[in-house]
């Protein structure tokens, strides 16, 4: 059967591409992502005051071969008006969305949602958890990329976020964090693999770098194989708290996942909600807790919702 093409719309951050990237491969679609970018003041307004017009774009490349387009999957606030041109040029265009759309859901064929939105339609589906990229396959696959790196086979790997409106990122909870692994990890034998986002400033790296200098390996950019690759090799997995999507993607790993915590600087209840699931399914734990290892049921949302979303594509 012929491949569906995909256009995927986001604002260019990894979360939102790891959860289009991730539908448009579970859909086993080929697909070409854009970055949508829009015009002042359209950027700052939400989408449901925001004009389905052509106007509000900054770049319309991705608007000429439409009639190539069979799927538009988006995510995010920005995409939501976009892929609404896109389906009003062209009705027959299928479009999915990830996350909530902020305006009428019937705007829309399929919206996907994590279940602690609490977002009720019929042509809602929430998952547990954010949708991602990753597949056991790929991390299967990428395990030898950091062997030479390490020495010990006992492996605990830190995956690290950045500043975002939520978290701050001192240097005080960075060291309380470090120090925790220090003492739960490292006095008992283990080696670190330390792992940076797109987030992640160099301030941050050198730091960890200075940390575990003689207890591991810090990479010292963004390395999807080197991500990969530690989440293959870790006997246990610790991601800091500011990032639903990279919580989720460790999640694949079914390795168990430590969650380090720092203060919110404002009011977090979604990612409350989403720590609490993650929880109550035996998923994560937080820093500092025991460490006895666990085990679950591994999550592959994506999969799951995505041999749902085919019956409907196809009829």
């Amino acid at each position: 059967m012929k491949k569906l093409n995909a256009l995927l719309l986001t604002e260019g951050n990894h979360g939102m591409i790891s959860q289009v990237e991730g539908m448009a491969k579970a859909l086993n679609t080929q697909y070409n992502h854009k970055i949508v970018r829009l015009n002042l003041p359209w950027k700052f307004v939400p989408p449901k005051f925001t004009p389905i017009s052509e106007l509000i774009l900054k770049d319309k490349n991705y608007l000429i071969e439409n009639n190539k387009i069979d799927l538009v999957i988006s995510c995010g606030r920005k995409s939501v008006v976009p892929a609404l041109i896109i389906k009003k040029k062209n009705p027959k265009i299928f479009t999915l969305h990830i996350q909530d759309p902020k305006i009428n859901l019937k705007n829309f064929d399929i919206i996907i949602a994590p279940i602690y939105d609490t977002l009720v339609g019929d042509n809602v589906y929430s998952s547990k958890g954010a949708i991602h990229y990753i597949t056991q396959l790929e991390i299967n696959n990428a395990k030898p990329y950091l062997i030479n790196k390490i020495k010990n086979k006992k492996i605990v790997s830190l995956i690290l976020g950045g500043p975002n409106k939520y978290y701050s990122f001192k240097k005080k909870e960075l060291n309380k964090i470090f120090n925790e692994i220090k003492f739960n990890f490292i006095s008992k034998g283990y080696e670190i693999i330390v792992v940076p986002s797109m987030r992640t400033p160099k301030e941050i790296i050198d730091l960890a770098a200075k940390e575990f200098s003689k207890e591991g390996y810090v990479l010292n950019s963004v390395d999807k194989n080197g991500y990969l690759s530690a989440l293959a090799l870790a006997e246990y997995v610790v991601v800091t708290c500011d990032s639903t999507s990279m919580i989720s993607e460790a999640a694949s790993s079914s390795k168990p996942i430590f969650v380090a915590h720092m203060k919110p600087k404002k009011n977090n209840y979604r990612f409350k909600k989403f720590f609490k699931l993650f929880n109550e399914l035996g998923i994560t734990k937080n820093l500092g807790e025991n460490t006895g290892k666990w085990t679950y049921n591994k999550l592959n949302e994506a999969e799951r919702i995505a041999k749902k979303i085919n019956i409907i594509i196809n009829n």
